[in-house]
């Protein structure tokens, strides 16, 4: 018995790992709902052009692509300084009203992005408050004074910049609270002053978390639709919608969605090939919490300027004067048809949300119980559907469905004589 006890259990091993996981369903379930519309996007590539994508090409296209490539850049710059330097004053330095500023710069993030740039529109335009407020006090005219033009792709990158800049912090909060303070001694002991080891030390230690933040934002930045439509930005979200409704050209509009695809994915590429080999993790199992810098005097009031800076501008300003407008218009305004609006974006929230995390805990608990490779490649392709913008998606979700709807009523036509509608 001692000698066949080992068999047996090698055999009930060997017999355990052919049977088949089935917590793969969830990764390959996930997997797939990512995965077809992006391959309906890009076999879009093959459709031969037509008289739509040629027109395109000869005269919007290359405004389309430059547009774009600005916004990105941008957001990109913009985000990375502003999340930065909040997370490291909010994370390593002491200074008044510090511990309400670590949450209080989220909040911009609580605001969707083409309300804020509603809001600036309305009050930076020519009749807003701000350009009538300067035209009274000075007795200016029209033509006796210049105002920056909010509807613009520079307006459009700093608003998107205010909205989007906590994804930067977040992170990068997180990945300088969690260093530790041996690397920096290890500086200060080489001659590197705080200011050294913050550039030499800290930020390449917390790089993958700002490239991660910077990512997210640009993503979030090149599939929004709301704010360059109103500011009149042409971007490739404005050129699909405009391509399939104004132009009555699917297959245009798939192609120009595979065109937004290629630049979320040369993104990623690209932060991948900077970081190559290069690994970034402490190498010691020492810890311990890094000081807070403690900061008086002007020092003091230009960290509490820098923090409430973003906060102002991005969620307190424009909430203010969206409550002055929600209380002017009331009366003509908050009826049973707000309601309904109020209904169907908490239902639609509230619902995602509840799938999201489902389809996120299935996958990651299928990830757990130590799934082979093909877990592990489709929990990886199930992650990638925040980068692939919502237009896009929305393209390569209505093309198929498209197909399956005209391919019914044609067989009803021919079968029954009658339409499906």
């Amino acid at each position: 018995v001692s000698i066949a006890a080992p068999d047996i259990s090698d055999r009930l091993a060997a017999a355990a790992r052919r049977r088949p996981n089935r917590w793969v369903v969830a990764p390959l379930f996930a997997a797939a709902l990512v995965s077809v519309p992006v391959l309906v996007v890009v076999a879009q590539v093959f459709v031969p052009a037509g008289d739509v994508w040629r027109h395109l090409v000869d005269t919007v296209l290359a405004r389309y692509v430059a547009n774009t490539v600005w916004l990105g850049l941008g957001v990109g710059i913009a985000t990375l300084v502003l999340g930065t330097g909040t997370a490291w004053l909010c994370g390593m330095c002491r200074f008044p009203g510090r511990r309400w500023f670590e949450w209080a710069l989220l909040l911009p993030l609580a605001v969707p992005t083409y309300a804020i740039a509603f809001t600036y529109a309305g009050m930076l335009e020519y009749a807003g408050p701000a350009q009538t407020a300067l035209r009274e006090t000075f007795g200016w005219g029209r033509d006796d004074y210049w105002f920056p033009d909010i509807r613009s792709l520079g307006g459009a990158i700093v608003v998107m910049s205010l909205v989007l800049y906590p994804y930067v912090y977040m992170l990068a909060r997180a990945a300088f609270i969690g260093q530790s303070v041996c690397a920096l001694e290890i500086s200060r002991t080489l001659g590197r002053g705080p200011w050294r080891g913050f550039t030499g030390v800290a930020l390449p230690l917390a790089r993958p978390a700002l490239v991660a933040g910077v990512a997210l934002a640009v993503m979030e930045a090149l599939g929004d639709f709301g704010t360059v439509q109103y500011y009149g930005v042409d971007t490739f979200t404005t050129g699909i919608y405009r391509t399939w409704f104004g132009l009555g050209d699917a297959s245009a509009a798939g192609q120009l969605s595979a065109l937004l695809l290629g630049f979320v994915f040369l993104l990623l590429i690209g932060e991948r090939a900077s970081r190559g080999r290069a690994q970034y993790h402490h190498t010691t199992a020492r810890y311990r919490p890094l000081p807070a810098y403690p900061l008086r005097g002007a020092r003091a009031g230009l960290a509490v300027a820098a923090c409430l800076a973003p906060l102002v501008l991005g969620f307190l300003l424009p909430g203010a004067q969206l409550l002055v407008w929600t209380v002017q218009s009331a009366a003509e305004t908050l009826d049973w048809h707000f309601l309904s609006l109020v209904w169907h974006s908490v239902s639609l929230a509230a619902v995602t949300a509840v799938l999201a995390v489902a389809v996120a805990l299935l996958v990651a608990y299928a990830v757990r119980l130590g799934g082979g490779r093909l877990t592990r490649a489709a929990a990886r392709i199930a992650g990638l559907g925040y980068a692939v913008p919502g237009s896009v998606i929305a393209v390569g979700v209505l093309l198929p469905f498209a197909w399956i709807d005209t391919s019914i009523d044609a067989l009803a036509r021919d079968w029954f004589g009658r339409s499906t509608g």
